[in-house]
């Protein structure tokens, strides 16, 4: 009679590929139950494996092909396919935090969700690169989202909220090339194809630990022959993988050393002394003994104790240096008398929150064949990957990617951007990018402005226009065009916030608003000036009196004199907000200034009215009727410094004459009066060498504040 088609009769196959034996099961789900047709162990004929790892695929390849032919035998199915998990002790994670910040508010949608995780994934597997110090390749076999944030609180669920501000923490798992390598090619030396690829840990936690438990924080201990695998659980997801490389293995070594027997005996005695109170064996020398399970216990008791501090270290590790609510062990290795109680009391939590899982989770398990099968926690692992098939049916496939054959862990939701990032195609090359940003500063505070966005990367799948959400399949061929970046940032002078601002000023009377100026680099800018990058602007708080000038239409020339807040000031005379400025020209404040001086006439009417100057006791001077001055009547030098300072500080210019036949130049007075030339000559009033004073201008006798022009000819001497 001719076997049945595996594919036909709709079971699943399942391997754990330990590092002492092969456990195959055969069986299928049907109503949320898992009917198991068939089992099979098969124990390595020697050391193939070590702590996990595949050290002679061929010879676990025979293994592997005796268990699938037995299995074949007792179901009458042709087994193909097969569903297999990779070691935890391979297993490297990353546990990152991404954040995405959006120009304006903006509505979370399910696109924007997945971007975020595609992008904190590309963060992880760049930090793992970053930090990877071996030669090997690592795939992306998954991710397990910790938290979402919104604002910076944590939520969950971020889909329709508005938000400035998303974040996402995550922890992305890697599996190295030369594991996954050997598992595939040890099945397929015994004509098996992988139909599933999970992770042992995961696989014991579809059993061990239901659904409705993995919100609680748990850690899951899979203490096998080579490897002792932990997984913590928190908020309904795994939250971390660990493992250490000592397990069942050491405890046999040591009962090996003390019964002098080889490894596979010193096996079978740990496995029987579990079971039983007292062992018979066989050593090397021939002799017949016998040995107590207590006394076994003993013997193994400080690897035991090892083995539990070093597996609670590790969780609490995992777990934020602090001890979880309860722990469950599964596998061979935590059959061993005392290491639960030992795993509890190094966790300082009560007894009874560290079990060791078996028959009571197999609920959901039922057994179509009991001879010889026993449920615990040996099967918990073996039962999880051929279950993890319906869950997840992971597996491995081959894309082409611009050209390059890549290998992707399928999870079922593969998309293009899987394989982009497989292929360490960069991320920034698959989205629009941004020109470069322009920074520069103003008034001494950095500013920038972003580039504008590009192109997005051009997708082909198979030849049609695809994205990067579009999902693939095996086969599939992938080529990317890399996105462009857009045009880089720019700003001109009058896109300046502080610049478009304006202030109050007074101008000759009229309150009016004047607008800002700018330098860049210490030089005048125009407003359409295009900001350059490591510009510095400095945006003015004043204009120049000229760019006041210029904003009223005033035309300044040679003539005009500037008041700032009635200050003598010119055309770069800065005007703050509330200044006020004046432009006149200079006859204007001539005039201004001379309308309260007194008149020829007023001055004369106020002096002694004498036609004569006489001499007085003292020897002073008095005025005659030819004009002449005496010492009295000159004007004393703080009357000249008190009334012509302000001329002086005005229109003031040179102006050249000629007294006594000397060429003089008079400084610093906007207009001068003939008692000015006194400063100018050697002539001093105080020392009397006459009996009076003869002055002359052009001829004529002057008057003391007659006005001098350039060119007079005057003449001063005693008489």
């Amino acid at each position: 009679m001719a076997s049945l088609e595996q594919a036909d009769q709709k079971v699943v196959f399942g391997l754990d590929i330990g590092t002492r034996s092969v456990v195959g099961t055969v069986g299928y789900m049907n109503d949320g139950q898992f009917n198991v047709i068939a089992q099979c162990v098969e124990k390595h004929e020697t050391r193939a494996m070590l702590d996990g790892q595949i050290h002679d695929i061929g010879k676990v390849g025979s293994t592997i092909k005796v268990v699938k032919e037995k299995l074949e035998q007792q179901t009458d199915i042709h087994l193909t396919d097969v569903c297999i998990a990779a070691a935890g002790r391979v297993l490297k994670t990353v546990r990152t935090t991404y954040d995405y910040e959006y120009v304006d508010a903006h509505d979370i949608t399910e696109e924007d969700i997945y971007n975020l995780d595609s992008a904190a994934v590309e963060q992880a597997y760049s930090e793992f690169i970053k930090n990877n110090t071996s030669d090997l390749k690592f795939y992306l076999v998954g991710y397990s989202v910790m938290h979402y944030y919104l604002d910076g609180y944590q939520i969950a669920n971020l889909e329709g909220h508005n938000a400035g501000k998303v974040s996402v923490e995550l922890i992305a798992t890697f599996l190295p090339d030369d594991c996954v390598d050997g598992l595939y090619k040890a099945c397929e030396r015994a004509d098996l194809k992988v139909a599933n690829l999970t992770l042992e840990p995961i696989a014991a936690m579809m059993v061990a630990i239901p659904d409705r438990f993995r919100m609680l924080n748990l850690a899951l201990v899979d203490v096998g022959a080579g490897t002792s695998d932990i997984c913590v659980t928190d908020d309904g997801s795994i939250t971390a993988y660990g493992m250490l490389p000592i397990a069942g293995d050491d405890i046999t070594e040591i009962i090996a050393q003390h019964c002098l027997v080889d490894f596979n005996q010193a096996d079978e005695i740990k496995i029987a002394a579990s079971h039983n109170d007292k062992v018979d064996y066989v050593d090397i020398m021939g002799l017949n003994k016998t040995i107590s399970s207590k006394d076994i216990a003993k013997i193994v008791k400080p690897k035991v104790d090892e083995m539990a501090k070093k597996a609670v270290d590790e969780i609490k590790r995992l777990n934020g240096d602090k001890p979880v609510s309860a722990v469950f062990v599964v596998g061979g290795g935590g059959c061993v008398p005392g290491y639960v109680k030992a795993i509890a009391r190094e966790m300082d939590i009560p007894e009874e929150r560290v079990a060791l899982r078996g028959e009571e989770v197999m609920k959901n398990i039922t057994f179509l064949n009991n001879d010889g099968i026993e449920r615990d926690s040996l099967l918990v692992t073996p039962l999880g990957i051929c279950i993890s098939y319906y869950e997840e049916a992971n597996n491995f496939i081959f894309v082409s990617f611009n050209g390059v054959q890549t290998k992707i862990y399928d999870n079922g939701k593969l998309q293009v951007v899987d394989a982009a990032m497989q292929a360490q195609f960069p991320n920034e090359d698959l989205f629009p990018k941004r020109g470069q940003e322009l920074k520069f500063t103003v008034n001494g505070k950095e500013r920038s402005s972003r580039g504008e966005p590009g192109e997005a990367a051009i997708i082909q799948l198979n030849g049609k226009p695809a994205d990067i959400h579009t999902k693939i399949r095996a086969n599939d061929i992938i080529e990317v065009t890399p996105s462009t970046a857009g045009a880089p940032g720019k700003a001109v002078i009058e896109s300046i916030p502080e610049f478009k601002t304006k202030f109050n000023v007074n101008v000759n009377g009229k309150n009016i608003e004047a607008s800002r100026f700018a330098t860049v680099n210490g030089q005048p800018s125009t407003p359409l000036y295009s900001i350059q990058a490591g510009d510095e602007v400095k945006i003015l708080d004043y204009n120049t009196a000229e760019q006041i000038a210029a904003l009223m239409d005033i035309d300044i020339n040679e003539d005009t004199v500037i008041f700032v807040n009635n200050e003598r000031g010119n055309k770069d005379t800065p005007v703050y907000e509330n200044f006020k400025i004046e432009f006149k020209a200079q006859e204007e404040v001539i005039m201004d200034y001379y309308k309260d001086f007194p008149s020829a006439d007023e001055v004369a009417i106020s002096q002694e009215n004498e036609e004569s100057y006489e001499s007085t006791e003292d020897g002073r001077l008095v005025e005659d009727a030819d004009g002449q001055l005496s010492f009295d009547d000159l004007p004393d030098d703080d009357y000249k410094k008190e009334d012509h300072e302000v001329v002086r500080n005005i229109l003031a210019h040179d102006l050249h004459v000629t007294v006594n036949n000397d060429p003089i130049t008079l400084h610093g007075k906007a207009d001068y009066v003939f008692v000015d030339i006194f400063d100018a000559i050697d002539f001093d009033l105080s020392k009397p060498n006459g009996r009076a004073i003869v002055t002359s201008l052009n001829g004529a006798t002057p008057e003391y504040l007659q006005p001098i022009k350039e060119g007079d000819r005057i003449e001063v001497y005693w008489k």
